[in-house]
C-alpha cells in the first residue's frame, strides 16, 4: 500500500507536467507543473487517510517504510540512469 501511495500520485505528476512541449508553451508548463504538484500532495494526503481508515489490520511502520522505499526510488533512478551505458553506445 505505502509503494502505491508513492508510485500513483507521481505517476499523476509526471502525466500532467509533460502535457505541453516547446517554448511557446513554457506558461503553460509552468501552470501545469505546479497545480500537478499541488494534486499530488492532495492525493497522497487522500490515500494516506483512505489507507488509515479503510485497512485493517494496518502495520504504519510497513506503510511508511514502503513508501520512503519507493520514494527513494524516484530519487536516485536518474543517478542510476545516468550511469549506465547503453550496449551500442560507442559503436
Amino acid at each position: 500500500m505505502g509503494g502505491l501511495i508513492c508510485a500513483l500520485p507521481n505517476s499523476y505528476f509526471v502525466y500532467r507536467s509533460f502535457a505541453f512541449r516547446g517554448a511557446q508553451a513554457a506558461r503553460h508548463i509552468v501552470k501545469n507543473f505546479y497545480r500537478a504538484e499541488a494534486v499530488k500532495l492532495g492525493l497522497t494526503a487522500l490515500l494516506f487517510g483512505l489507507v488509515f481508515k479503510f485497512v485493517q489490520p494496518l502495520e504504519p511502520a510497513s506503510l511508511f517504510l514502503a513508501f520512503f522505499i519507493v520514494q527513494i526510488v524516484h530519487w536516485f533512478a536518474p543517478l542510476i540512469m545516468a550511469g549506465t551505458k547503453s550496449p551500442t553506445a560507442g559503436s
